[in-house]
């Protein structure tokens, strides 16, 4: 009997783990044409599933994710339609699945942040989730080392349990964008000065607020044609760093174009003079690699997974200090020479990640478990 695999679907459409369970998924389909694949995912994206290939079937699921309600429908669907394994593609990993498990735990940063979150319910909530998902999985996927050690501490899991698997990205970013998209973008958004690009979302652990405090000393020290271009959520919903460009005069310089698709995003990327990130925890981070791949020279953190990310590829700085991201940025804004070193080790380091390879090896460890 062929084995029958169902994997959560339903954050499909998500910026950082729908990335992961996009390329998840057509790369199944390109290496795995026999296994059974019962994708539990939202009604919507019911063709988009089943054009993966006659071996994938979609199952729609309107359960909430992170509600009480998913922790009764998904082990009713995995019963109902017989399946042998089931990967949770984040850390929700209902107590009553009926079969062996994998779950992929991207990081820890609700425990590591705390103070991040709405309430103290929601701690409450994602600390329960997160133990007992590592404690019944039958394996636990991450995505990089500093997050399994994180996984090893935090939840008190042993090493051999935890598998990290890296990242990787869009193929699409290693290509040149044609010349009438790049127009195109450059005219729609008057991008005629050199600009800092930040792309991802603009949750407070993201570091937006002392982002725009550096750039503001950047600015005061002679880059005073330099844009920083913020490209992630709604910025509604953070007031806070409206108010702190305005506190800094920044207004005319610093943009907050919300969430653009990603052919957009990557001619912003090529369009940058630098992409810099200074987040305070990632489990991986896959906008560096985005624009090391696109060619941009990249100023990141030097915490959490973000230096063995990017290796020898970016300037690497203290996201604490505001002081600390403005030198890095103007390193790298008055030095072409450095630029150019960047941005070649930058293509290198970005195409040590493969999809392809990271998914063969989530696909033995499908393997593996199911034939225990």
């Amino acid at each position: 009997m062929r084995a029958r695999i169902a994997i959560d679907a339903r954050k499909l459409h998500d910026f950082g783990i729908g990335t992961y369970i996009r390329n998840l998924l057509q790369q199944l389909a390109r290496i795995d044409t026999e296994t059974e694949y019962v994708l539990l995912c939202r009604p919507d994206d019911r063709a988009a599933v089943e054009a993966l290939g006659p071996n994938f079937r979609a199952v729609p699921e309107t359960a909430g994710n992170y509600s009480i309600t998913e922790q009764v429908r998904i082990p009713l669907a995995l019963r109902r339609h017989r399946v042998n394994l089931f990967h949770a593609p984040h850390y929700v990993l209902p107590p009553l699945v009926p079969c062996r498990s994998v779950v992929t735990i991207h990081d820890c940063i609700h425990l590591m942040f705390p103070q991040y979150l709405p309430n103290r319910l929601a701690w409450f909530y994602a600390r329960g989730s997160l133990a007992a998902a590592s404690r019944r999985s039958h394996r636990i996927l991450t995505v990089s080392e500093t997050s399994k050690q994180d996984i090893m501490r935090l939840l008190d899991v042993p090493a051999g349990k935890i598998t990290v698997i890296y990242n990787a990205i869009d193929e699409r970013f290693y290509e040149a964008p044609p010349e009438e998209a790049v127009h195109r973008v450059r005219e729609r958004y008057q991008l005629h000065d050199p600009f800092v690009l930040y792309a991802g979302n603009v949750k407070p652990h993201k570091n937006i607020d002392r982002l725009i405090d550096a750039f503001a000393l950047v600015h005061a020290r002679g880059f005073e044609r330099v844009k920083l271009i913020v490209i992630g959520d709604d910025i509604s919903r953070y007031a806070s760093l409206r108010r702190k460009v305005l506190r800094h005069q920044l207004h005319q310089h610093v943009r907050f174009l919300g969430f653009q698709p990603q052919d957009t995003l990557a001619v912003m990327y090529r369009l940058a003079t630098a992409f810099v990130f200074p987040s305070l925890y990632e489990g991986f981070g896959l906008p560096p690699v985005e624009a090391m791949a696109s060619g941009t020279p990249v100023v990141t953190s030097n915490v959490s997974s973000l230096p063995e990310v990017a290796g020898d590829a970016a300037v690497l700085v203290d996201p604490y200090d505001p002081e600390a991201i403005a030198e890095g940025l103007m390193r790298v804004l008055s030095d072409p020479a450095l630029r150019a070193d960047l941005s070649a080790r930058g293509l290198a380091r970005a195409r040590s990640f493969s999809w392809e390879a990271s998914v063969r090896r989530v696909h033995e460890i499908y393997e593996d478990v199911a034939r225990a």
